[in-house]
């Protein structure tokens, strides 16, 4: 499907068929639309979307990545962003509002309507990774002295407006949280019983500023739909819903898995960071390690007697290190972002990311590289060691970072879970072919392979 309708969109947008864009909105699925449309630029995204009606925008809107989003917020004038956040899931929309600019965010607001502004506001007044900060106000609630046949009556006018109906909170007339009722228990009971007489009152809920992954991890235990979430006085508040809760499982599993790999976590997938931003977090670990490295090479010397003859086997680790570092950056990010289908291999997209591991390694090496020149002319004293190593260094981190890349998304392409190529396998492979640059390096530089003693 996915290779039938791109054609198709582009070809829309080329013949600027309006009808033609509407229906792409309109009768496929949201996220398939989604799905289609991030693909093509936001500019050419949103002539699309322009066409379509309001409520198919916001379905079609909250299944982009943030930083498309924000993307597509800058091409829109703000009467059409304050009716498309009034519509929007207060979760979603409070996700966006915190990573929009403060200030367009304070123009944006006072036209919104006052109760949607006031729910945003308390929202966003949570601390960030508190469930707070990701419990949505669209609940089901009701009071205890109704009769079954009242309570459905009063769930017909909330559906339209709730998340999910599947769990109703009983609370009081201050909004105390005090029982909990099921639909299917609501269904199977008599149309004359009160809710008090068949809700559950011993009530698992959590508090408003709880940490969000602890919040998930209690929805996981015990396999709940959904987490009421109250504050200090018990007044219900908010729930956090289980496709939150999975999102925050699956972030904080891949944040684990990329601090594993020596890279501080990203906040977006691998493909909408800044190449910038990507340096920062990979090149501190970088550093980090080269300094474990040059510590090794001190060690080597020390027990060496100050030999520089063995300056070959004495930078050795560095030279590995540096690179099995690299490329374990690079396929731990990409086999994550295939593991979650942050991209498809039917767009493009890995070209783009070999490209943008190349200029990326290129840019690490090189000052990588730099350092490691000057620690190996200390320890040496002499040029051509130190020319050496820093170029070994440079073309090692580049030849890992892109094969850490490539492998994982040639064997996806084959149809093979990209986790075989494992950072170990990843950094084993780069070591071989490590050895190999480090000694041509050498010879090219010595005219012949410079002596070390075994």
């Amino acid at each position: 499907m996915y290779q039938l309708l791109l054609p198709d969109l582009r070809l829309m947008l080329s013949e600027n068929d309006e009808q033609g864009m509407k229906e792409f909105c309109e009768a496929l699925f949201p996220a398939v639309s989604a799905e289609i449309l991030i693909e093509v630029s936001p500019e050419e995204a949103w002539r699309v979307l322009s066409k379509c009606s309001l409520a198919r925008l916001v379905e079609i809107f909250e299944y982009f990545t943030l930083p498309f989003q924000i993307e597509l917020v800058d091409l829109m004038d703000r009467e059409c962003l304050s009716r498309l956040i009034e519509e929007m899931a207060p979760d979603d929309r409070v996700d966006l509002l915190e990573r929009l600019d403060p200030n367009h965010v304070e123009s944006i607001l006072p036209l919104v309507a006052q109760a949607e502004r006031t729910d945003i506001r308390k929202l966003l007044s949570y601390p960030e990774d508190s469930a707070g900060s990701i419990m949505t106000t669209e609940y089901a609630s009701l009071p205890k002295d109704i009769t079954v046949k009242e309570a459905f009556e009063r769930l017909r006018l909330q559906a339209p407006d709730r998340e999910t109906i599947y769990y109703i909170y009983i609370i009081d007339e201050h909004r105390h949280l005090i029982g909990f009722l099921t639909m299917r228990k609501l269904i199977l009971a008599r149309p004359d019983q009160k809710l008090s007489e068949i809700m559950a009152r011993d009530i698992i809920s959590v508090r408003v500023d709880e940490d969000q992954e602890k919040v998930a991890r209690d929805i996981d235990k015990y396999g709940f739909l959904a987490i009421p979430v109250v504050d200090n006085t018990n007044r219900l508040v908010g729930i956090v819903t289980h496709d939150d809760a999975t999102d925050i499982l699956e972030d904080e599993a891949e944040e684990d898995q990329q601090r594993l790999a020596a890279v501080e976590p990203l906040e977006d997938s691998y493909l909408s960071t800044p190449l910038l931003t990507l340096s920062k977090k990979r090149g501190v670990w970088l550093f980090f390690l080269l300094g474990a490295s040059v510590l090794t090479a001190w060690v080597l010397q020390y027990f060496e007697a100050g030999d520089t003859n063995n300056w070959v086997i004495m930078f050795l680790p560095l030279v590995l290190a540096s690179g099995g570092n690299a490329g374990s950056q690079s396929a731990a990010l990409v086999i994550s972002a295939l593991a979650r289908e942050h991209f498809s291999l039917k767009g493009g997209s890995a070209l783009k990311i070999i490209y943008r591991e190349l200029f990326l390694s290129t840019l690490l090496g090189g000052t990588v590289g730099l350092v490691s020149f000057g620690a190996a002319w200390l320890l040496t004293d002499a040029i051509e060691p130190a020319i050496v190593v820093s170029s070994t260094v440079l073309l090692v981190v580049v030849m890992a970072s892109v094969a850490g890349a490539a492998l994982p998304i040639i064997v996806h392409s084959f149809h093979v879970d990209p986790a075989y190529m494992s950072t170990p396998l990843i950094a084993a492979l780069v070591d071989v072919a490590g050895v190999i640059i480090y000694f041509n390096v050498a010879f090219l530089v010595y005219g012949s392979y410079p002596p070390f003693a075994i």
